[in-house]
């Protein structure tokens, strides 16, 4: 019995947090301890247990008397989503330089070049957890554990805003181009270059974004406010 709880904390945790980035779950949408009980055919020990650890990764909110709220989107926070990205990532790019495991980064890098069909919501999953496993090796290899908790925790939130559609034009040929070179830069240990080509990655995917959001209204009316929440 002791066992039994953690791992169906897990499982629910997991699927649940699943559910919410993929955007299965809107952003905004309240949820009940009851509903997702019956959604997930768990008890209400491990899903309250996970609603807690949502709740920590600030992906949910408790409501009181009513349950809970999955976390809005607010253009706020994509700025400071990308300004975190920008002040971490290209630092952690640059230590890890000479550092990585040169196989693996190829072997994440051949996934995420297979690419995604635009309204396909498996497609679009399969490809942004293979590029969010490729940055997250990265930070890994820069050897700063919470470093890279942090990169992976704002990686997280990245994937919930290109599930919105936020952007999700096809870059794959030019993700498997930067991709490529800064593999390249990584394996030779040259830090300069892994930091630029970083910085470039994140400032080109802010860009997409934020130009989606301007032609988007209806992705804007749905799940982005101006406000901080």
């Amino acid at each position: 019995m002791g066992k039994t709880i953690p791992l169906l904390t897990d499982r629910a945790y997991e699927r649940i947090k699943h559910d919410i980035i993929s955007c299965t779950i809107a952003p905004g949408t309240e949820i009940s301890e009851a509903q997702l009980c019956a959604q997930y055919r768990l008890g209400k020990a491990p899903v309250r247990m996970a609603l807690s650890r949502l709740a920590h990764d600030g992906l949910v909110r408790a409501i009181p008397r009513r349950g809970y709220m999955v976390t809005a989107i607010t253009l706020k926070d994509i700025q400071d989503v990308f300004e975190l990205r920008l002040m971490l990532e290209p630092a952690a790019a640059r230590m890890a330089a000479g550092r990585v495991n040169a196989q693996r980064l190829r072997t994440l890098d051949e996934a995420c070049r297979a690419g995604y069909q635009s309204g396909d919501v498996k497609s679009i999953s399969r490809f942004l957890d293979a590029n969010k496993a490729f940055h997250v090796a990265i930070a890994q290899a820069a050897g700063n554990l919470r470093l890279a908790n942090t990169i992976e925790q704002l990686l997280d939130e990245m994937t919930r805003l290109l599930h919105l559609g936020l952007g999700l034009r096809n870059r794959s040929q030019e993700m498997q181009h930067e991709h490529r070179t800064l593999v390249k830069a990584l394996v030779r240990g040259d830090g300069g270059t892994a930091e630029r080509i970083c910085r470039d990655q994140i400032e080109s995917t802010r860009n997409m974004v934020l130009s989606a959001i301007l032609i988007n209204s209806s992705v804007m009316n749905l799940a982005i406010t101006a406000g901080s929440r």
